[in-house]
């Protein structure tokens, strides 16, 4: 059985009854609703889904329906960038499925966005059409208020649906590996010290490999947030080691870290492995790896 995981975007994190109208569409038969994460600050939810390429993809179409009736971005106003009311649609290959298929589930979900709903859609990651389109912050820069501007160029003509933008602005679709969403709040309220760091770590700047990274004020915290691309190349305990060592050169402490949406067991293992410092061989001495062992491999 093939698996894919997705986890939609939505500009929307203050109204509960918009951010439940989101999470019940999303639930189409077959859909595994994993996780509803929304930040006021943010004004932003981010929901994890999994099943059958069909089902979610269905969830999908229908979650993104219900944003561009509900969300209206020419009023929206959040820390986070967007370019729409469903902001991005990740498609994630799990089980039994290659990221080359989602590439072209990716292309199914975009065209029926885009014929369907009358929304602008640009593919993104593996899906791309261009190179330019490949990074996420690359389309997205200017934001909503940028493309109501520049959508009739050339170099910014989406590549599903018309090329107009209204208040559910566009939609970016794409297919990519499992990335993990992570934040780190400094124990102060000078937005410009994350801003530092963030330029100091992302790849983009010659930081980390496969580290995007950004600025922000959350609830009167300076917080660096950021997705990790690829964790075999920048593990989750260095990123947070360097921020914390840049934040001690600023004179900051950090204050917590969060996760937005879930992430892979073995990324959390790896972790605490090396903070209490675990021989390798400790890392699986867990009650739910040795229940998996016992029972062959299947997941409990």
């Amino acid at each position: 059985m093939a698996i894919i995981e997705s986890v939609p975007n939505f500009s929307e994190g203050r109204r509960p009854e918009v951010i439940a109208a989101l999470a019940e569409a999303i639930q189409a038969p077959g859909v595994l609703l994993l996780d509803v994460s929304s930040d006021p600050d943010h004004n932003r939810t981010v929901i994890t889904v999994a099943g059958e390429p069909d089902a979610v993809l269905e969830g999908l179409f229908r979650a993104v329906a219900t944003a561009a009736q509900r969300i209206n971005l020419f009023e929206h106003r959040g820390e986070h960038p967007r370019l729409g009311a469903a902001d991005v649609v990740p498609l994630v290959p799990i089980e039994g499925i290659t990221l080359e298929a989602c590439v072209e589930l990716a292309h199914r979900l975009g065209r029926r966005i885009g014929e369907e709903l009358g929304l602008p859609v640009y593919l993104y990651a593996a899906a791309a059409t261009r190179p330019e389109r490949r990074r996420l912050p690359d389309i997205r820069r200017g934001e909503f208020e940028g493309l109501l501007e520049t959508i009739h160029l050339p170099e910014r003509a989406p590549d599903y649906g018309p090329a107009r933008v209204g208040p559910a602005g566009a939609t970016v679709v794409g297919a990519r590996p499992f990335l993990i969403a992570y934040n780190i709040n400094l124990r102060s309220s000078d937005v410009e010290i994350a801003k530092r760091i963030a330029r100091q770590i992302r790849e983009s700047s010659g930081g980390l490999p496969a580290v995007q990274a950004k600025g922000f004020l959350v609830e009167g915290l300076a917080q660096v947030s950021m997705n990790l691309l690829d964790t075999d190349a920048t593990p989750l305990h260095v990123v947070y080691e360097r921020v914390a060592a840049l934040a001690a050169e600023e004179g900051v402490e950090v204050a917590s870290s969060e996760l937005v949406g879930l992430a892979p067991q073995r990324v959390l293992l790896q972790a605490a492995a090396h903070f209490l410092k675990l021989e390798p061989t400790t890392i699986e001495r867990t009650i739910e790896a040795a229940m998996r062992r016992a029972k062959g491999g299947q997941s409990i």
